[in-house]
């Protein structure tokens, strides 16, 4: 089980808490966590990700515990106590301006 925090925006168009949690089916990583995510909320395609190139979306950024997990690669395994479901995997909308 795999606790996600999702910004409010995206918690809204999918129509679920700010948390939610998801039964992975393999060794957690970024790129199963989002691949559960799209496919247990379909609404949240192409919002995280780009569709074609699976590649994160510009202003949005991963995160667990104080760990920025954003250019990470999407195969590389989350930290321990996120898969273990002790921490959540922050999904965060970056701040831009001038």
């Amino acid at each position: 089980m795999i606790r996600v925090v999702l910004p409010q925006h995206l918690s809204a168009l999918a129509g679920t808490g700010r948390e939610i949690e998801l039964d992975i089916d393999g060794p957690a990583t970024q790129r199963l966590v989002l691949d559960t995510l799209e496919s247990a909320y379909p609404m949240l395609r192409g919002t995280v990700r780009d569709p074609a190139t699976r590649r994160r979306r510009p202003f949005i950024r991963f995160f667990a515990g104080n760990q920025d997990l954003s250019h990470e690669p999407p195969d590389a395994p989350l930290p321990e106590a996120v898969a273990a479901g002790t921490e959540p995997f922050h999904v965060v909308g970056a701040m831009a301006g001038g």
